[in-house]
């Protein structure tokens, strides 16, 4: 999925932003957030927006009414009778069934509600991602005309591949990218969009025991062995 879309992206950022992006596609969403820009912008236009017009709702405070019904309710009471918040406490009236503290009660949760939700809408400083230029090698040159910037997330868990340049490939081929390691075998990533499209790889531990990057000429489909079978052509050190 291409998340620079910008239509794309103010919708997930809209219902980021609302809350309506729940469970596991909200996990995913914050963590491909700070390897896209444009996401993250419109996450934050988003909140600016939310928070205008939270600051612009008037507080409105309820008729007895509200009150009477929800003594009546909880506690039994009559209708149209009412607790005074000075009355004494009969044996069958505790403190809790008079008005004035469930008053206090709610300010303190309507304050500490406000309180939340301005904390929620300041954005979260996130550190940014680390970004792998791969240049062409000496194989790839003759090959692919282009080379590719990688930005993963500082976590890890994401990674968005970009080329320089559309990627043209012929019809029996295709472009893997793969994880090299300082020691043992390179971990593939899956492969490449041709195009100028980006590809977006969502896993843990894209940088554990990564020592670079590398995109190799493989047979459609990508490597059936496990590990790059064609040349390398494009390659940077983490």
């Amino acid at each position: 999925m291409d998340y620079g879309h910008p239509e794309r992206a103010q919708r997930l950022a809209a219902e980021y932003a609302l809350g309506t992006l729940r469970g596991g596609a909200r996990r995913r969403f914050e963590r491909l957030l700070p390897a896209h820009p444009a996401l993250s912008a419109a996450v934050a236009d988003w909140l600016a927006r939310l928070q205008l017009l939270a600051g612009q709702v008037e507080p409105v405070t309820p008729p007895d009414s509200v009150w009477t019904a929800v003594q009546s309710r909880l506690f039994g009471a009559a209708p149209g009778t009412r607790v005074a918040a000075n009355d004494e406490p009969s044996t069958s009236a505790r403190w809790w069934a008079r008005v004035g503290p469930w008053r206090g009660f709610s300010a303190a949760a309507s304050v500490a509600a406000l309180t939340l939700a301005v904390l929620v809408m300041q954005p979260v400083p996130v550190a940014p991602p680390v970004v792998v230029v791969l240049h062409s090698t000496p194989d790839g040159a003759a090959v692919l005309k282009t080379g590719f910037v990688a930005s993963v997330t500082a976590d890890g868990q994401a990674l968005v591949l970009r080329p320089l340049a559309p990627v043209t490939i012929d019809a029996q081929h295709a472009l893997e990218l793969w994880a090299v390691p300082k020691g043992g075998a390179p971990r593939s990533l899956g492969l490449i969009q041709a195009g100028d499209a980006s590809t977006t790889i969502v896993r843990t531990g894209l940088l554990r025991d990564t020592h670079a990057f590398a995109v190799s000429l493989e047979p459609v489909g990508g490597s059936r062995t496990g590990a790059p079978t064609g040349p390398i052509l494009s390659a940077g050190e983490v």
